[in-house]
């Protein structure tokens, strides 16, 4: 027997066993198809086999997400029902050191809520989670039905739970799913109060979810979790609701048209836009209902070409003044907009909704302090912290100081954004906000839609759009552009080697303009734990920053540029010098990665 023979062999016996122990006769019978199919020779079968029993799937800080199917390298009930016994054993070990000294009458039963979306064995998922939960003695909340993932982070901190988990695959393919983890409570310190999940909480989940034995050995209880009311969603949805500002921003007169791209952001959306006033809200019919296949788009995100079709379509049949759409767990916004320029409509880039967004909280905090209408320079340093992620655009830094507040860089993810002590307002270019940390501490697609209708209506009460809102800071702070390259790869490898490649041979100049600054950010600093990057600053102040992904077989590359503008005459020549340097500057990164 060769070797290729013995391993053909433990495939299908490892396969055959999966099959016998699995609880879901769907993904069983699946299993022994393909078992059938590889034996056979069938080469797709065998391939396929192969990847779903290529190792384990990993739990790390973005939890579980992965493609539904059979075998511990797909998301399935067997997969989650580990990850939820583990999970559970994690919350009771660190509740009951927590809770070291604690007088008895207060317990030391952990507390935790369990929300879903509305994605293929989403609603399976949570149930089983909330039933392994309350069986390993965990009070135990169950979302009332499929809800937007900034509802579910909502919950965690209203409810006082010690940990969260929602089960959503966000704006990913309709065949993948996924399992993020939040803590609270006792479980975690103050500054992760119900946010998703940092080093060293990965590691140590991952731990007890190993430490697991027989699937067997897991027990699921037949009752004894509460499944939440509806208030729950009324509660969230009037303390959004509540973020307007009426008094100081009364302008409600704006034509919206919004999608919640087939997810369950929908109706949560248009009835807090409503309550705050916003009435003129149109769902964009094809993709108002939560369908798990997402049948009008190729990706559920915003910000893939060809997703927002329809809902500019419907846009300028309708006259409206703004675009708003979420991805499919509503933690994501994007706004798109007529641009006056050119007449067409075209969605805002993440660095320009961040700005926008910064202006305004800065614009609202203004008005409460009697500050509205008084230079901002050279202001006492206020209360509250700015913050984005490293690779977002710089403009957002030049807002806050001039206006008195902190600011501070953190690594990507929400997971570091919503750390940030004193944290006002934070925002990553991926379309991620977070205007309301004391409500929900992650990016919330619902609340910052709010704020943007908001801003849009302000803007629209003065005869202007939010692209002139837009060249307003540009004409205080600069002009900022920015772009992105992604370089997919089919072999990971390929991202060390590209990598390897810039640390042993670093690029001297991009655009024309010399590098005079350099940072390996796998070492670390004061002000940022290490991360595979890599910071390039040019003497322009022009950044090149070039990262892999952290989800996908990804080399990214993000770009920006900064010029000065003199006046607003002088915005279109500046924004195409923009336009030229960037593309300059995304030659120099391909010539840098060989490509």
């Amino acid at each position: 027997m060769t070797s290729s023979d013995a391993a053909f062999d433990k495939l299908i016996a490892d396969a055959s066993e999966w099959a016998a122990q699995d609880p879901d006769p769907i993904t069983s019978a699946a299993l022994s198809e393909l078992t059938g199919l590889a034996s056979v020779g069938v080469a797709a079968a065998r391939q396929q086999l192969e990847d779903s029993f290529n190792g384990t799937l990993q739990f790390g800080t973005a939890g579980l997400r992965a493609a539904l199917g059979p075998g511990p390298n797909r998301m399935n009930r067997v997969v989650v029902r580990r990850a939820a016994a583990g999970l559970a054993a994690f919350l009771k070990n660190a509740v009951e050191a927590a809770s070291q000294g604690v007088a008895a009458s207060q317990g030391t039963r952990p507390r935790a809520v369990v929300g879903y979306d509305a994605r293929h064995n989403s609603d399976v998922f949570a149930a089983e989670t909330a039933a392994i939960f309350t069986a390993a003695g965990i009070d135990t909340f169950l979302m009332p039905s499929a809800l937007p993932t900034p509802l579910l982070a909502y919950a965690v901190r209203a409810l006082d739970c010690d940990g969260g988990v929602m089960v959503t695959a966000s704006h990913n393919p309709p065949q993948d799913n996924g399992y993020k983890v939040y803590l609270g409570g006792r479980a975690v310190e103050e500054s992760g109060q119900g946010s998703q999940i940092v080093a060293p909480y990965d590691s140590h989940i991952a731990e007890s979810i190993e430490a697991v034995g027989s699937l067997e050995s897991i027990a699921l209880a037949e009752s004894g979790w509460t499944v939440l009311p509806t208030s729950i969603t009324k509660d969230y949805e009037t303390a959004i609701a509540g973020l307007a500002d009426p008094a100081n921003f009364p302008a409600r007169e704006l034509k919206i048209v919004l999608t919640p791209m087939h997810g369950v952001g929908g109706e949560t959306a248009v009835s807090v836009l409503n309550a705050a006033g916003f009435t003129d809200v149109s769902l964009v019919e094809e993709q108002a209902a939560p369908d798990p296949d997402f049948p009008t788009v190729s990706f559920p995100n915003p910000e893939e070409p060809g997703a927002l079709d329809l809902a500019l379509a419907a846009a300028a049949r309708s006259d409206a003044d703004i675009v708003l759409a979420n991805d499919p767990d509503a933690d994501r916004a994007a706004v798109a907009a007529q641009d006056p320029d050119t007449g067409a409509w075209r969605m805002l880039r993440g660095d320009e909704v961040g700005a926008l967004l910064g202006a305004h909280v800065v614009a609202r905090h203004a008005v409460g302090d009697g500050r509205q209408g008084e230079g901002t320079s050279g202001l006492p340093a206020k209360k509250g912290v700015f913050a984005n992620s490293i690779v977002s655009s710089r403009l957002l830094s030049r807002i806050a100081v001039a206006a008195g507040f902190a600011h501070e860089e953190t690594l990507t993810g929400f997971k570091w954004i919503s750390r940030v002590p004193g944290l006002i307002y934070g925002y990553e270019e991926a379309l991620g906000y977070c205007v309301a940390p004391e409500l929900v501490r992650d990016k919330d697609g619902i609340s910052a839609s709010l704020l943007i209708a908001e801003l849009a209506a302000a803007a629209k009460v003065e005869g202007k759009t939010i692209f002139d809102t837009l060249d307003e800071i540009y004409l205080v702070h600069g002009l900022h552009a920015s772009d992105q390259l992604s370089i997919r790869v089919a072999d990971l490898g390929l991202l060390d080697a590209m990598m390897n490649r810039l640390r042993a041979d670093p690029p001297e100049s991009f655009g024309g303009s010399a590098v005079e600054t350099f940072v390996d950010l796998a070492q670390g600093s004061d002000q940022l734990p290490p991360t595979d990057g890599l910071l390039y600053l040019t003497k322009d102040l022009s950044r090149v920053i070039i990262r892999p992904s952290g989800t996908e077989p990804k080399l990214k590359c993000y770009l920006e540029v900064i010029k000065p503008v003199g006046s607003a005459a002088e915005l279109a020549e500046t924004r195409q010098a923009a336009r030229t340097t960037l593309d300059t500057i995304l030659a120099d990164v391909r010539e840098a990665l060989g490509l």
